[in-house]
Protein backbone atom coordinates (compact mmCIF):
# COMPACT_ATOMS: atom_id res chain seq x y z
CA UNK A 1 0.00 0.00 0.00
CA UNK A 2 0.90 3.62 -0.60
CA UNK A 3 1.00 6.16 1.81
CA UNK A 4 -2.15 8.02 0.15
CA UNK A 5 -3.89 4.24 0.51
CA UNK A 6 -3.15 3.64 4.04
CA UNK A 7 -4.53 7.38 5.11
CA UNK A 8 -7.95 6.73 3.86
CA UNK A 9 -8.20 3.31 4.59
CA UNK A 10 -7.23 3.28 8.27
CA UNK A 11 -10.21 3.11 10.60
CA UNK A 12 -10.82 2.70 13.97
CA UNK A 13 -11.36 -0.85 14.38
CA UNK A 14 -13.33 -2.25 17.72
CA UNK A 15 -13.52 -6.03 16.81
CA UNK A 16 -10.62 -8.44 16.03
CA UNK A 17 -9.80 -11.70 15.57
CA UNK A 18 -8.72 -13.38 18.62
CA UNK A 19 -5.58 -15.43 19.81
CA UNK A 20 -3.56 -13.78 17.04
CA UNK A 21 -0.12 -13.11 17.98
CA UNK A 22 1.83 -9.93 16.37
CA UNK A 23 5.43 -11.08 16.20
CA UNK A 24 8.05 -8.99 17.82
CA UNK A 25 9.40 -7.56 14.45
CA UNK A 26 5.93 -5.73 13.79
CA UNK A 27 6.06 -4.65 17.13
CA UNK A 28 9.29 -3.14 16.84
CA UNK A 29 8.13 -1.77 13.19
CA UNK A 30 5.20 -0.16 14.70
CA UNK A 31 7.15 1.11 17.51
CA UNK A 32 10.33 3.02 15.32
CA UNK A 33 7.79 4.36 13.06
CA UNK A 34 6.23 5.87 16.09
CA UNK A 35 9.52 7.30 17.03
CA UNK A 36 10.32 9.11 14.02
CA UNK A 37 6.93 11.22 14.51
CA UNK A 38 8.51 14.68 14.49
CA UNK A 39 9.27 16.44 17.99
CA UNK A 40 9.35 19.92 19.82
CA UNK A 41 13.25 20.48 19.49
CA UNK A 42 13.78 17.22 18.40
CA UNK A 43 13.26 15.95 22.43
CA UNK A 44 11.42 12.95 21.39
CA UNK A 45 9.07 13.14 24.53
CA UNK A 46 7.49 9.72 24.40
CA UNK A 47 7.57 5.87 26.69
CA UNK A 48 5.54 2.71 25.22
CA UNK A 49 4.21 0.15 26.95
CA UNK A 50 3.53 -3.20 24.69
CA UNK A 51 1.12 -4.86 26.87
CA UNK A 52 0.45 -8.24 25.71
CA UNK A 53 -0.32 -9.87 29.18
CA UNK A 54 -3.87 -10.79 28.99
CA UNK A 55 -4.56 -9.86 32.74
CA UNK A 56 -2.71 -6.74 32.15
CA UNK A 57 -5.18 -5.89 29.49
CA UNK A 58 -7.59 -6.85 31.52
CA UNK A 59 -6.49 -4.26 34.20
CA UNK A 60 -6.27 -1.59 31.65
CA UNK A 61 -10.04 -2.34 30.64
CA UNK A 62 -11.10 -1.66 34.14
CA UNK A 63 -9.34 1.69 33.90
CA UNK A 64 -10.18 3.11 30.60
CA UNK A 65 -14.32 3.15 30.27
CA UNK A 66 -14.23 3.23 26.53
CA UNK A 67 -11.62 0.09 25.75
CA UNK A 68 -13.93 -2.88 25.31
CA UNK A 69 -12.24 -3.67 22.07
CA UNK A 70 -9.09 -4.93 24.37
CA UNK A 71 -11.14 -7.99 25.18
CA UNK A 72 -10.41 -9.04 21.70
CA UNK A 73 -7.01 -7.27 20.37
CA UNK A 74 -3.86 -8.80 20.52
CA UNK A 75 -2.11 -6.03 22.30
CA UNK A 76 -2.40 -2.39 23.92
CA UNK A 77 -0.05 0.08 23.30
CA UNK A 78 -0.06 2.40 25.82
CA UNK A 79 1.94 6.08 24.55
CA UNK A 80 3.12 7.97 27.72
CA UNK A 81 4.26 11.37 27.71
CA UNK A 82 7.82 12.31 29.31
CA UNK A 83 7.37 16.00 30.05
CA UNK A 84 10.10 15.82 31.80
CA UNK A 85 12.14 15.80 28.84
CA UNK A 86 11.31 18.98 27.13
CA UNK A 87 12.63 22.41 28.72
CA UNK A 88 12.53 25.90 27.72
CA UNK A 89 10.91 27.06 24.10
CA UNK A 90 10.16 23.51 23.59
CA UNK A 91 8.20 22.69 27.22
CA UNK A 92 4.52 21.78 27.26
CA UNK A 93 4.60 20.36 23.33
CA UNK A 94 4.76 16.55 24.54
CA UNK A 95 0.93 15.93 23.99
CA UNK A 96 1.50 17.12 20.33
CA UNK A 97 4.24 15.23 19.89
CA UNK A 98 2.91 12.22 21.71
CA UNK A 99 -0.46 12.39 19.10
CA UNK A 100 1.76 12.85 15.86
CA UNK A 101 4.12 9.08 17.33
CA UNK A 102 0.11 7.66 18.05
CA UNK A 103 -0.69 8.62 14.41
CA UNK A 104 2.90 7.23 12.74
CA UNK A 105 1.82 4.18 14.91
CA UNK A 106 -1.73 3.59 13.69
CA UNK A 107 -0.34 4.63 9.86
CA UNK A 108 2.40 1.92 9.83
CA UNK A 109 0.05 -1.09 11.97
CA UNK A 110 -2.67 -0.44 8.82
CA UNK A 111 0.63 -0.86 6.63
CA UNK A 112 1.65 -3.93 8.26
CA UNK A 113 -2.28 -5.52 8.11
CA UNK A 114 -3.30 -4.74 11.86
CA UNK A 115 -6.21 -2.83 12.66
CA UNK A 116 -6.14 -0.40 15.79
CA UNK A 117 -8.05 1.80 17.94
CA UNK A 118 -6.80 5.58 19.64
CA UNK A 119 -8.63 5.65 23.02
CA UNK A 120 -7.70 8.81 24.73
CA UNK A 121 -6.55 9.12 28.35
CA UNK A 122 -4.76 12.50 28.74
CA UNK A 123 -6.29 15.18 30.03
CA UNK A 124 -8.91 12.57 31.65
CA UNK A 125 -6.17 12.51 34.77
CA UNK A 126 -8.64 9.77 36.55
CA UNK A 127 -7.65 7.46 33.88
CA UNK A 128 -3.96 8.81 33.96
CA UNK A 129 -3.54 8.22 37.21
CA UNK A 130 -5.05 4.34 37.27
CA UNK A 131 -2.62 3.54 34.08
CA UNK A 132 0.30 5.24 35.98
CA UNK A 133 -0.40 2.70 38.80
CA UNK A 134 -1.17 -0.07 36.35
CA UNK A 135 2.27 0.25 34.63
CA UNK A 136 4.04 1.55 37.91
CA UNK A 137 4.97 4.59 35.93
CA UNK A 138 5.64 8.41 36.73
CA UNK A 139 5.05 9.30 32.74
CA UNK A 140 2.01 10.54 31.42
CA UNK A 141 -0.39 7.82 29.65
CA UNK A 142 -1.57 9.72 26.62
CA UNK A 143 -3.52 6.88 25.10
CA UNK A 144 -3.66 3.56 24.87
CA UNK A 145 -3.79 1.70 21.08
CA UNK A 146 -5.65 -1.29 20.56
CA UNK A 147 -3.78 -3.69 17.90
CA UNK A 148 -4.69 -6.99 16.35
CA UNK A 149 -6.09 -8.79 13.42
CA UNK A 150 -9.65 -6.67 12.48
CA UNK A 151 -12.54 -8.66 12.54
CA UNK A 152 -14.88 -5.76 11.03
CA UNK A 153 -14.67 -3.31 7.99
CA UNK A 154 -16.18 -0.31 9.06
CA UNK A 155 -16.95 2.32 6.33
CA UNK A 156 -15.05 5.61 6.41
CA UNK A 157 -16.15 7.90 8.68
CA UNK A 158 -13.86 10.92 8.20
CA UNK A 159 -13.49 13.18 4.43
CA UNK A 160 -12.56 15.83 3.33
CA UNK A 161 -14.60 19.42 3.91
CA UNK A 162 -14.08 22.48 1.77
CA UNK A 163 -15.55 24.62 3.85
CA UNK A 164 -13.24 23.75 7.41
CA UNK A 165 -10.34 25.37 4.84
CA UNK A 166 -9.41 28.88 4.44
CA UNK A 167 -6.50 30.11 1.91
CA UNK A 168 -5.03 32.90 2.61
CA UNK A 169 -3.36 34.17 -0.70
Amino acid sequence: MNCSEVIRERRSIRKYKENVTIPQEDFERMLEAAMMAPSACNTRPWQFFVVINREMIAKLREAHPFTKMLSTASAAIVVCGRPDLQEGVCKEFWPQDCGAAIENLLLQAKDLGYGTCWCGCYPSMDRVEKLQEILGTSSIPVAIVAVGEADEAPAPRGHFDPERVTYLR
